[in-house]
């Protein structure tokens, strides 16, 4: 039987809103289309006056009347939502709970036989700039589903497909990344303030410099390496800087933050 409505989100927090502002200011879902759920009547009233979504208390109703169920709420509170609608023969899902495997969603739903996709947005997704791997390894088979999964997060950023037991990698590099690069500019900020900048001058070049080097990267033939060379001449000023994040072993730093997130991936994922 054909849903009324094509998109269905239970959780109306911060990701799930920038979802919903995405799809919706994209032109790529209609308003009319999509319903969201959540116990917060501020939320709800917030995504109805801004975007037009249709909108409810009622987990049930966004359950029983969506193609498609994206649960955005937290990974803890899945349990008690999954209770309330497990009656409900659900056959599409999609998820961007943190840890929570397709193996455990499906048995907590537990009616029919339902295709679930998880998805490890990030923050940028809030300005259209996010960076998001996903798993649809159970809708492969259907190219309209891959398709519409793709779409949706396109609205977003750049979405990578790639398999499930890839996600915890996703978390520490696009999932908490963004935090590293947070610190790497207010580092920067910092060093900027300390030789003469004022902190607004030190905070715009700063972020300015990371957005360009990112977007070089993005477009550029050349390997990161090639473009590490191009800004160090020799016998120049970059070179004595590059030397000394070498010597003071900045990419084991790095990846020693990577392997910590990772660890705790796997950890809140033993479900």
């Amino acid at each position: 039987m054909k849903k009324r409505y094509k998109l269905g989100i239970i959780g109306c927090g911060f990701m799930a809103h920038a979802i919903l502002r995405g799809v919706v200011l994209s032109d790529y879902l209609s308003a009319r289309k999509i319903i969201v759920s959540d116990r917060d009547e501020l939320k709800l009233k917030d995504v109805n006056e801004e975007l037009g979504v249709d909108i409810t208390a009622d987990n049930r109703k966004v359950a029983s009347e969506s193609e498609y169920v994206l649960f955005a709420i937290k990974p803890q509170n899945f349990e008690e939502v999954a209770a309330q609608i497990s009656d409900i023969r659900i056959e599409k899902v999609i998820s961007i709970m943190a840890g929570l495997k397709r193996s455990y969603i499906k048995n907590a739903l537990g009616v029919g036989l339902i295709k679930v996709a998880r998805c490890m947005p990030n923050l940028p997704c809030s300005v259209g700039s996010g960076a998001m791997g996903i798993d649809m390894s159970d809708y492969n088979k259907n190219v309209d589903d891959t398709q519409f999964i793709t779409m949706l997060f396109g609205c977003l950023g750049s979405v990578v497909s790639l398999s499930e037991d890839k996600l915890d990698a996703v978390t520490a590099i696009s999932g908490s990344g963004p935090a590293y690069v947070f610190m790497f500019i207010d580092a920067l900020t910092d060093a900027g303030v300390k030789h003469g900048l004022t902190r607004d001058e030190a905070a715009t070049l700063a972020a300015q410099t990371v957005f360009g080097a990112a977007e070089m990267v993005q477009h550029s033939e050349e390997p990161i390496e090639k473009l590490i060379e191009s800004v160090c001449s020799k016998g120049g000023t970059t070179i004595e800087a590059v030397k000394s994040l070498e010597e003071n072993n900045f990419r084991g730093i790095i990846g020693e933050a990577v392997d910590a997130c990772v660890a705790r991936s796997k950890e809140l994922a033993k479900r």
